[in-house]
C-alpha cells in the first residue's frame, strides 16, 4: 500500500469491534480506526473523519449494512467498503449495493489483511468469502 489509512469499523457489536481493531492495529499501513455502532453512525463517520475504507457488517438496528454501503457509494464513492459479516447468504446484496468485498468473519485473518492491501492498491475487487 502506498499511503497511510484511514478505517472505519462499523459493527453493533462492541467484542466484534474491538477485535477488528486489535487485528488491524498491527498493520503498519493503517494510521487511523475509527468506530461506529450501526449504518446510520457510519454516514456521520464517514463525513467527521473521512475515511478511506470501511468494514461493514450487515445486521445492524437502524440502518443496515447492505443500505448503508450504498449510501455510502452514492455520498463519497472513493471510499472503500468491505462488508464483514457472519453471513454469507448477504454476499450478492452486499455486492450489489456496490461493496468492494465481502469476507465472512469466520475466514483466517490474513485473507482480510489481503483483501485490505488488494482493494486499496488495485481496482476495486469482489471477494466471494470462500477461499
Amino acid at each position: 500500500m502506498k499511503k497511510q489509512l484511514r478505517v472505519l469499523i462499523v459493527d453493533d457489536q462492541t467484542r466484534a469491534r474491538q477485535s477488528l481493531r486489535a487485528l488491524l492495529a498491527t498493520y503498519n499501513e493503517i494510521a487511523v480506526i475509527q468506530e461506529a455502532k450501526n449504518g446510520l453512525e457510519a454516514l456521520q463517520r464517514i463525513d467527521e473523519y473521512s475515511p478511506d475504507v470501511v468494514f461493514m457488517d450487515v445486521r445492524m438496528p437502524g440502518l443496515d449494512g447492505v443500505n448503508a454501503t450504498q449510501l455510502i457509494k452514492q455520498h463519497a464513492p472513493r471510499v472503500k467498503v468491505i462488508v464483514l459479516t457472519m453471513y454469507p447468504d448477504y454476499a450478492t446484496g452486499a455486492l450489489a449495493s456496490g461493496a468492494d468485498a465481502f469476507i465472512c468473519k469466520g475466514d483466517p485473518p490474513e485473507k482480510l489483511l489481503r483483501t485490505l492491501e488488494k482493494i486499496t492498491t488495485d481496482a476495486p475487487q469482489a471477494s466471494s468469502g470462500k477461499n
